[in-house]
């Protein structure tokens, strides 16, 4: 029996498959994460990774990003953990994590913060947003929640209460949109 990992990522292949082009190579896809990633993640971040992110970047980890290749769902490329270090770093210097904008909108489920350095920013759209899993909600929220991180807008809700369910959403929109 397949997993749910599994099953979602046969949908994403499958949507980005065309006569001619394979979605696997359309999506450029790479080999699944190690547990020698996992850790480094673990260790680099100080947090500890939702299982169905693990389970998510054990069968790929992540897209190789070039000219042509599809985003994973909307508009976003799938971060490899190497390249999550590297973004996560970058904020980390970039803002401060106690600076607050009176113009940004939190959910309930978000500390309110400007960032978060335990949020994970596992997809980019090339545009200095990112989408993260939030492993440091409020107890209103759940860890492994999903939201945006706009650099220029000031919203920090919750998109979806995990991963999973973020993925579906978008499969869901994106089949409603082609009947």
């Amino acid at each position: 029996m397949k997993s749910e990992a599994e099953i979602l990522w046969n949908r994403l292949i499958e949507k980005n498959s065309e006569l001619e082009v394979n979605g696997r190579e359309a999506l450029n896809l790479q080999p699944g994460a190690t547990a020698e990633e996992f850790q480094l993640i673990e260790t680099t971040l100080g947090i500890t990774l939702p299982d169905e992110m693990k389970s998510f970047y054990r069968i790929f980890n992540g897209q190789d990003w070039s000219p042509g290749v599809q985003p994973f769902v909307r508009n976003l490329t799938l971060s490899p953990i190497s390249e999550i270090i590297e973004n996560w770093k970058f904020l980390q210097e970039e803002f401060d994590p106690d600076d607050l904008l009176p113009d940004i909108e939190y959910g309930e489920e978000v500390k309110p913060t400007l960032w978060n350095k335990k949020w994970i920013p596992i997809a980019e759209n090339g545009g200095g947003d990112y989408l993260c899993v939030d492993t440091d909600p409020t107890e209103k929220g759940v860890v492994g929640q999903v939201l945006y991180f706009w650099h220029d807008w000031g919203d920090r809700t919750i998109d979806a209460k995990s991963l999973f369910e973020f993925i579906e959403t978008c499969l869901n929109e994106e089949s409603d949109a082609d009947s």
